[in-house]
């Protein structure tokens, strides 16, 4: 009789689950509450769909989009966990290196129509500050594309505001078009990279646009049309040019047959005392393991090594805070960059992590670029020289690699 009672109690469990697995209205797979890393709000799909589609084009980030039906909006995420110091950490990640300056947190289930429509109950759920780790009542703007803060910039250059026209209407409010020459100094070629707009009196970054290409830049919002073009791509020194967003005037400074705004970059290589931070590589948490994306900047420190033999570099491992705890290491030295297949845990310090980091960088530019290992130094610091307050909302800059030229 027990056993039989038993037997009733699963079926009726599988049932009752069964009632919770519904077709998902958004493109993640996800119905129990979670932590959800959320870059954007919106309440019509089609502005979610677009959305996605250019954090995973222009950013290569996972993004997914799915209805949140606590807020009555299409929510964009892109990472989800049960671990909510995981969840903090990602978007705190992204709000500090990314457009996404507005990212936060949401915890509970991104659920769609159909289970409600079974519960007849609405979804509780809570948006979460990653910097305050409170509750926020207020989400970000939606349907809006997230920014990201800059560094106040001063222009070199008077930048004179252009009074609204009706022939300038249409460029203020659609963007206006612009192509961003990247080349090098020596030689004129072509420098694949990206050039950052910044809306000066705002001090915020408007988009990042591809560079030797036409591209349509959005407006600032500003009433002084101030805007910041900046270059920094990894093994030249960063360039920037100020100017007025509709009316732009410089040195080189053009316009071509389809009206496009030609703003040249000359790029010069990194020279004997120059540090290059590489902001565009990520590690696992705790681990030496580099993080696929990674993978572009790692290959343009080991081109700039393979066109100049001459440059001998030191590379400087950097951690937030100099505490002891578990690191993660690869079992060898010749392969498991970007994975963590194949790896062990060990206790150890700041510095051990920061020099373990540092070796995986140059193990891989010996193992695929065939970078003579004399040519490349280590310097391990762990948290002794921190760039921010290790407990601030930007600490994770202290979590960081650079590149110094010894020689070239």
């Amino acid at each position: 009789m027990c056993m039989k009672l038993v037997g009733r109690f699963v079926v009726i469990i599988l049932i009752l689950n069964s009632l919770y697995v519904m077709p998902c209205y958004g493109q993640g797979d996800v119905f129990e509450d979670d932590y959800f890393v959320i870059i954007g709000a919106f309440s019509v799909l089609k502005n979610a769909v677009s959305f996605t589609d250019h954090a995973r084009a222009d950013f290569n980030l996972n993004a997914n989009f799915a209805f949140n039906a606590n807020r009555n909006l299409h929510y964009v995420y892109v990472f989800n966990t049960a671990d909510r110091t995981l969840a903090i950490n990602e978007a705190m990640r992204l709000r500090n290196n990314s457009e996404f300056v507005d990212t936060w947190v949401y915890y509970g289930s991104i659920d769609y129509e159909n289970r409600q429509l079974h519960n007849k109950i609405q979804p509780v759920g809570n948006d979460i500050n990653p910097e305050t780790e409170q509750f926020i009542s207020k989400i970000p703007d939606e349907d809006s594309a997230m920014q990201k803060p800059a560094e106040v910039l001063t222009a070199s250059s008077d930048i004179t505001p252009t009074p609204i026209t009706k022939e300038n209407t249409d460029e203020r409010f659609d963007g206006k078009n612009y192509f961003f020459q990247i080349y090098k100094s020596e030689d004129s070629s072509f420098v694949d990279g990206s050039v950052d707009v910044i809306d000066v009196d705002r001090s915020r970054k408007i988009a990042s646009y591809k560079g030797n290409s036409v591209v349509k830049v959005l407006p600032p919002l500003s009433k002084s049309d101030s805007i910041l073009a900046v270059c920094n791509v990894f093994g030249f020194r960063r360039t920037q040019y100020p100017l007025n967003y509709l009316n732009p005037r410089g040195n080189g400074i053009t316009v071509n047959e389809q009206g496009a705004v030609i703003v040249p970059f000359e790029l010069h290589r990194l020279e004997k005392g120059d540090i290059a931070v590489m902001y565009n590589v990520y590690f696992y948490k705790d681990a030496s393991i580099m993080r696929p994306e990674s993978l572009f900047e790692i290959n343009s420190l080991m081109s700039l090594l393979n066109e100049n033999e001459k440059y001998v570099i030191k590379i400087h491992g950097h951690t937030n805070g100099d505490t002891y705890g578990k690191i993660v290491l690869s079992k060898s030295k010749t392969s498991n960059f970007f994975s963590l297949n194949g790896t062990i845990e060990e206790f150890g310090s700041a510095k051990k992590l920061s020099e373990a980091r540092a070796n995986t960088i140059r193990n891989y530019l010996i193992v695929k670029g065939g970078i003579d290992p004399k040519r490349m130094q280590i310097k391990a610091w762990g948290g002794k020289r921190p760039v921010q307050n290790e407990l601030g909302v930007r600490a994770q800059e202290n979590v960081r690699v650079e590149i110094e030229i010894l020689d070239n």
